[in-house]
């Protein structure tokens, strides 16, 4: 089918928004013909096995100002799909745009025919066109839908997706509620995209100034790191592309003044369905005052472990069992640079609030997120770097050097080309020196947070994994991008590019380590496939199909290639993947020969 679709038609988009065209270009044309109305906030329920979705432009209100959307069946976020495990489903999908759209069903094992990746799995669905999907339900848990056309997933083309199981769930509760992270703007997506291209870091509002250093607070970083910073012309506050300044955070579609409440009564076992539907915002979650039972992670069952708060990037879901008292709890969903939040309640009573906690002190980004591995004792004052490479992460596809002794750094390069077999250049910023296994880290700011905080070597998959094989072959895939041009690729390759896919043989095991030479957290979501977080937990290794890959940093992940066909691989950032961080797996059918 790939013979058939232009891959490149999958950027075009992202094509004109780079060479700066003129506004009236960047409003297609489901904005200049919206449906009567405004999208209504919150979900429907839709159940059986034959579902109908009605795509059609609109408008959204977010605290009183409406803008341009995109909305399925009349709602933002789209209707909750609710299907049981083991039976067989028909969604039908009109759409009513008049450009064309897609959804892609994230997280479940579909034959790749009815993936929905325009240009990888299937044409698309036309403008005032019908399509049909048509598969079994293969597993159970939490789940969400969306585009994967453009940039409409930013506008509202998004929903949750529940797969009961087929006998009796696992997971004890008594009450449960769907809760859907997501981040809206009044700007338009290309627009967003082309400030982006325009300047670097347009969005960012919290710069360190000369103000920072005279403020009587502890400073985050040392003047040997503010040195290195400033001679690799690298901000350590460059930890989200689109921040407050252009968003709003939602939970359910609601604002934090439009104040989503999900009831329940005290002593209840509550369920929450945790969904990262977000364009581009990592959230840290958390609820103060209620600790949280994490039990299933994108849908897949886990040893249960207490925590207070996680990290959950783009596309991840979490399930987790709260069991509150008789008060109001205040949901928390704080942007990962802390440049604002979403806000929700949970009540035992309509009309309950309780306090909203400030947003805490703006992270910065320090030596382990350049790449530079454990910099504890090490001297690193020598170091003059690259300056005229505009300086970036790397990747040697080692990991991090021991630091029990100091170093002289000043021979280091951050594009050191003779670590890598991919093309570095002008996309490429920075190849990291020293990338570290960081599985056990929190996430970019949550270290010293005073409590518990999730890692991804606190889960453990609540059954034994089905393959025991040992991998063999290691493939290493280097995360790079250009941060100050907005430039993002895969082992320095864009989409766009046509390069060579990641080839796979049916069933083959291979052990994926995922490299990120960049100073960005990467969601990374494999179609078609769940992979093994190498994690220290041998024959419980948790499953996921979405993994972030923390700055300057690496994971390794044992995947089983066992579903044929073209599937997509890319950042969930939903930028990164419109700017290039995107590429193709293909998994050999059994009977396909050589010439696959």
């Amino acid at each position: 089918m790939n013979q058939l679709i232009g891959r490149r038609a999958l950027l075009q988009v992202g094509a004109l928004g780079a060479a700066g065209v003129g506004m009236s270009s960047l409003f297609p044309a489901w904005a200049k013909s919206v449906s009567p109305g405004s999208a209504a906030k919150g979900f429907a329920t839709l159940t059986g096995n034959d579902i109908r979705l009605v795509v059609a432009g609109t408008e959204f209100n977010v605290d009183g100002r409406a803008g341009h959307a995109i909305a399925i069946n009349g709602t933002i976020p789209a209707p909750l799909i609710r299907l049981k495990e083991g039976e067989r489903v028909r969604l039908t999908v009109n759409n009513q745009l008049e450009e064309d759209t897609s959804i892609h069903w994230h997280g479940l094992i579909v034959p790749f025919e009815m993936d929905g990746v325009p240009g990888i799995s299937f044409p698309g669905i036309k403008g005032k066109s019908t399509f049909t999907y048509e598969f079994p339900l293969k597993q159970a848990g939490t789940y969400w839908y969306h585009s994967h056309s453009g940039l409409q997933e930013q506008v509202g083309h998004y929903g949750p997706l529940i797969i009961d199981p087929a006998g009796p769930d696992p997971i004890a509760s008594d009450r449960e509620h769907v809760i859907v992270l997501s981040d809206w703007s009044f700007l338009h997506p290309h627009m967003i995209f082309t400030r982006m291209k325009q300047e670097g870091g347009f969005f960012n509002r919290q710069k360190m100034t000369l103000a920072d250093r005279f403020s009587g607070k502890a400073d985050p970083m040392t003047q040997e790191e503010r040195n290195m910073f400033a001679r690799m012309r690298m901000d350590p506050t460059d930890i989200s592309d689109v921040t407050e300044a252009a968003y709003k955070f939602l939970i359910n579609g609601h604002s934090p003044g439009e104040n989503w409440t999900g009831l329940f009564r005290a002593g209840e076992r509550v369920r929450l369905r945790i969904i990262n539907s977000a364009a581009q915002t990592t959230f840290n979650f958390r609820i103060p005052g209620l600790r949280m039972t994490v039990v299933a992670t994108d849908g897949i069952e886990l040893r249960p472990v207490v925590v207070d708060e996680f990290q959950i990037g783009n596309a991840e879901t979490y399930d987790v069992i709260v069991e509150p008292e008789d008060r109001a709890y205040t949901v928390v969903a704080e942007t990962i640079d802390r440049s604002g939040m979403g806000i929700a309640t949970l009540a035992p009573r309509a009309g309950l609030r309780a306090a909203i906690p400030p947003l805490r002190e703006r992270p910065t980004l320090g030596m382990k997120d350049m790449g530079m591995g454990d910099m504890s004792g090490m001297d690193h004052g020598a170091m003059a770097g690259d300056s005229s490479a505009h300086a970036g992460h790397g990747a040697g596809g080692a990991a991090g050097a021991p630091a029990a002794a100091p170093m002289d750094h000043s021979n280091m390069d951050m594009r050191d080309k003779s670590k890598v077999t991919f093309p570095v250049g002008v996309g490429v910023d920075m190849i990291a020196p020293m990338p570290v296994d960081r599985v056990g880290d929190p996430g970019v700011g949550l270290d010293d947070v005073g409590h518990k905080v999730l890692t991804y070597r606190d889960l453990v998959s609540l059954k034994p994994r089905t393959d025991r094989r040992t991998p063999t072959r290691r493939l290493d895939i280097h995360l790079t991008g250009n941060m100050e041009r907005f430039m993002w690729s895969m082992d320095g390759e864009q989409l766009s590019e046509n390069p060579e896919p990641y080839r796979f043989e049916r069933n083959e095991r291979v052990r994926l380590r995922l490299i990120n030479d960049t100073m960005m957290t990467h969601p990374m979501h494999l179609h078609g496939h769940f992979f093994e977080i190498v994690n220290g937990h041998g024959e419980y290794q948790p499953l996921k199909h979405t993994i972030r890959v923390l700055p300057g940093g690496y994971v390794d992940l044992d995947l089983t290639a066992d579903a044929p066909g073209d599937w997509a691989f890319h950042c969930h950032l939903l930028y990164h993947m419109h700017g290039g961080m995107m590429r193709v797996v293909k998994v050999r059918p059994l009977d396909d020969g050589d010439a696959a």
